[in-house]
């Protein structure tokens, strides 16, 4: 087995980093820690430029923890006729499950149902034909037709009236905030500084020039200035932000669109595979996750909290209604495990509608020294970290050789499927069950090796944490020794999914895991609970702005609490 050595993103790392953002020029400086800017600050070091990354809260805090968590395409973009975008975007999922994050990116199924006859087979048909067929090498199978009683076969859970017959098609999926999180590290061992709980507060200039930024370390408060020959801003829904601080024109606008989505047990739903359904504004997707069903999503408006987007009463009524219509035992209320609402960067058009606008991305150099860029969709972060890089280039006084990261594997990915082949040798080596190793593997890939090390340290690790019996605690612990994590929150939410994946959000568990990482961390007994505290302060929050009617009550009840 090929032993993996890689930084950790550890307290001394994090020490490091803001020593060497405080003390040296960095070529790029990158402001925004979701997939994006994660991507940037890879892109930049792999090339050889010195790289700094600034983000206000935690890897994927924000919109890349929060999507539907699917690579794709985007079938539906086929009837507004995006070709370019949905074959961008299909190439990148292949790269993604071949190449890039085979341990984090996996195929999975999906059903469309029909319901009219004769037309709707055709007209759907040719576009997922066409869907195929911009998917260019064959990552995934072809689509299929199914029959009425087929369809019934692999999705026995539907109304008897959902149906006359459905096609089956592929994309793929991932752990949004692990894979953002994976790529940060990524970025770390090719030199990049990346830094989270550090607050970009104004952006400094010499005459017409941007020339860094200066930051706020919000674990001790202390601000410095980060000296950088190009700034990049990837800062999704806080993009026009960048433009006042600036005190430049935006070179573009973006507006902020809602989506929720519900988690429910898998067996709430009867389904042998994922389900895509058209509603009057968007689409509504069913999708394996595990031990759970994701289901969503919205799509509104968002003018209030861009840090804590409420779900309301109202969203959760939208989806449970739209996917009832379908099953043949309703989903209610109490069968939710999770609901988790994130906002959509959409670049501004003339469009009324939020559901309208453009899902690709934007790259602007608004100011020498300053790239700007927004929009675009989680699956073509890839290209659109490739094209920042390539306008900052333009910034500076040298060649910069182009970008490799179409080659260049995800932290834990390279030598994945030569692992995986082995899990049954690693089960018999370890004294773990088959399936804990292929647990571990879809989420560390070739770096479970280095929770394998922890547990062989001490064997109390191999245990599952009380109150979240899917994960073990040796990854709480690896969280905060090796990912990055920094508070409780960040463990129980992005590092592992446990708050919205166990009814009761993770509170049985949060005291536990509190207590694991408490060492690594160097939190005293008030520290700790202090954690705790906050964290079930988050959870009452979020559970109560579930309750309320709309949008506007439901963002100033999860505004009573405001997470660290």
């Amino acid at each position: 087995m090929v032993e993996v050595s890689a930084v950790p993103l550890s307290p001394q790392y994090r020490a490091d980093a803001l020593r060497t953002l405080r003390t040296r020029e960095v070529d790029v400086l990158v402001i925004g820690g979701g997939v994006t800017g994660a991507g940037i600050a890879l892109d930049a070091a792999s090339r050889g430029l010195s790289a700094g990354l600034v983000e206000a809260r935690d890897f994927a805090a924000g919109t890349s923890s929060r999507s539907s968590k699917l690579i794709h395409g985007g079938l539906r973009y086929l009837e507004q006729l995006d070709f370019k975008l949905v074959r961008e975007a299909l190439k990148e999922r292949g790269l993604l499950l071949t190449t890039l994050a085979p341990h984090l990116v996996r195929p999975v199924k999906f059903l469309v149902p029909l319901t009219h006859r004769v037309w709707e087979r055709g007209y759907i048909g040719a576009g997922v034909m066409l869907y195929d067929t911009l998917g260019g090498a064959r990552a995934l199978p072809r689509h299929r037709h199914l029959s009425r009683r087929r369809a019934f076969e692999v999705a026995p859970g539907l109304a008897p009236d959902a149906l006359i017959g459905a096609i089956q098609y592929y994309d793929a999926q991932v752990d949004d905030a692990r894979h953002t999180m994976m790529i940060a590290r990524t970025a770390a061992e090719q030199g990049a500084a990346v830094l989270t709980r550090a607050r970009m507060t104004e952006l400094l200039r010499s005459g017409d020039r941007i020339t860094g930024a200066r930051v706020r370390d919000r674990e001790s408060g202390a601000e410095f200035d980060v000296r950088a020959r190009v700034v990049i801003a990837a800062t999704g829904v806080w993009s026009d932000d960048i433009a006042k601080a600036a005190g430049i024109p935006a070179p573009f606008t973006v507006r902020a669109s809602k989506g929720i989505h519900l988690v429910v047990p898998k067996e709430k739903i009867d389904l042998d595979t994922g389900l895509i359904l058209r509603t009057e504004k968007s689409v509504l997707f069913v999708i394996p996750w595990g031990r759970h069903w994701i289901v969503g999503t919205t799509d509104t408006p968002w003018e209030l909290d861009r840090n804590h987007p409420a779900a309301s009463k109202a969203d959760v009524d939208y989806v449970l209604d739209h996917v009832n219509a379908v099953l043949r035992t309703p989903i209610t209320r109490d069968d939710i495990e999770g609901v988790y609402a994130g906002l959509r960067p959409l670049l501004a058009a003339k469009a009324a509608e939020t559901t309208k606008l453009s899902r690709e991305h934007a790259v602007a150099n608004p100011a020498p020294g300053l790239v700007v860029i927004a929009g675009g969709k989680y699956t073509t972060y890839r290209v659109m970290a490739e094209d920042a890089v390539d306008m900052a280039a333009e910034n500076l006084s040298r060649p910069v050789r182009p970008s490799a990261t179409d080659r260049q594997p995800i932290l834990g990915g390279d030598g994945y499927h030569e692992l995986w082949r082995d899990r049954t040798d690693v089960a018999v080596h370890t004294g773990l069950p088959v399936a804990r190793i292929e647990h571990l593997l879809q989420r560390y890939g070739t770096a479970i090796h280095d929770l394998l090390a922890l547990v062989r340290e001490r064997p109390v690790l191999a245990e599952p944490i009380t109150g979240a019996q899917d994960y073990l605690k040796v990854e709480a612990v690896y969280a905060a020794s090796h990912e990055g994590a920094l508070h409780l929150e960040d463990v129980l939410t992005r590092r592992t999914r446990i708050s919205i994946e166990q009814p009761d959000r993770g509170v049985a568990a949060a005291a536990e895991v509190a207590a694991l990482v408490a060492p690594v961390l160097g939190w005293d007994d008030a520290k700790r609970q202090h954690e705790v505290d906050s964290y079930l302060s988050r959870v009452d929050a979020e559970r109560s702005a579930q309750q309320q009617p709309d949008d506007a009550t439901a963002n100033a009840t999860r505004l009573s609490f405001v997470a660290v």
